[in-house]
């Protein structure tokens, strides 16, 4: 398991899908792909996320043929050639054997391993990390008036569930991140509200990721397209990890890394 307390880790995200809400269509080509995430570790990426399917609100499932089709050919170039771990986003048993044989080292479900066991199964045989996520509905359906009585308690009841679920399907227990699932089924003022309150999700005993990169939760505040989002998705990030998240998920690696570095040093002084 990766030393959550030596630093805050930076994961690069990476989609290899032409529709992805960010940088949907970029890096479809395995060849641009392959130059983007080299940038990435350049630029201070210590785990590189790659995903093959876009979850982003309204998004369209894509087979586990098609979702490999475009993951492969990345991972395998990457994996010869980089020293950091690798990461997979998908929520499909068969996508996460295949990645997992083929040298990713960490599965991040958003589904929170909903699969009947079977994802999870597949991380507990391979060993593998495994990053479960919180979310109300699915991309089809999940930002159609999402309701919540007590976001953090509700958010937190869900992955106490789910972590007590894959420790059973045989997980290990130090291989499980938790991650509250911003902009996935929720309003704007959830996410705020899930932010100002991360500490909270401590409770859980298991190390936090968060992924605030360029989503609409800071576009609605600032109403800004999602090329003009750094500097709120930075804002994001620090009250992050001064609330001690150990995992950030960005697209903008160089910028939030020189903030997460600084930040991690403030709070070692």
């Amino acid at each position: 398991m990766l030393d959550v307390q030596e630093k805050t880790w930076i994961v690069g995200v990476l989609n290899i899908t032409p529709d992805s809400f960010s940088d949907g269509g970029r890096f479809l080509d395995p060849g641009l792909a392959i130059d983007q995430a080299k940038r990435m570790v350049e630029e201070g990426a210590d785990i590189l996320e790659l995903g093959g399917e876009s979850t982003r609100p309204g998004a369209v499932p894509v087979s586990v043929d098609e979702e490999l089709r475009r993951i492969i050919p990345v991972l395998r170039d990457l994996r010869s050639k980089l020293v950091i771990p690798l990461a997979v986003d998908t929520y499909k048993s068969d996508v996460a054997r295949v990645v997992l044989e083929e040298g990713a080292e960490i599965i991040n479900d958003i589904y929170g391993v909903r699969e009947e066991g079977r994802l999870a199964a597949v991380v507990a045989e391979k060993q593998a990390g495994l990053v479960i996520m919180h979310m109300k509905g699915t991309p089809q359906d999940m930002q159609i008036e999402p309701r919540y009585n007590d976001v953090v308690g509700e958010v937190s009841a869900f992955l106490a569930d789910r972590i007590a679920f894959a420790e059973r399907m045989g997980v290990h227990s130090q291989s499980i991140i938790v991650d509250p699932g911003l902009g996935f089924g929720k309003r704007s003022q959830d996410n705020l509200t899930l932010l100002r309150h991360l500490e909270k999700f401590h409770r859980l005993e298991k190390p936090i990721m968060v992924g605030p990169s360029r989503k609409s939760l800071v576009g609605n505040v600032l109403n800004l397209p999602v090329e003009q989002r750094q500097y709120g998705t930075a804002a994001c990030i620090a009250t992050a990890v001064l609330q001690g998240a150990a995992f950030v998920r960005v697209h903008d690696v160089r910028s939030c890394a020189h903030l997460v570095r600084m930040l991690d040093a403030i709070k070692r002084a």
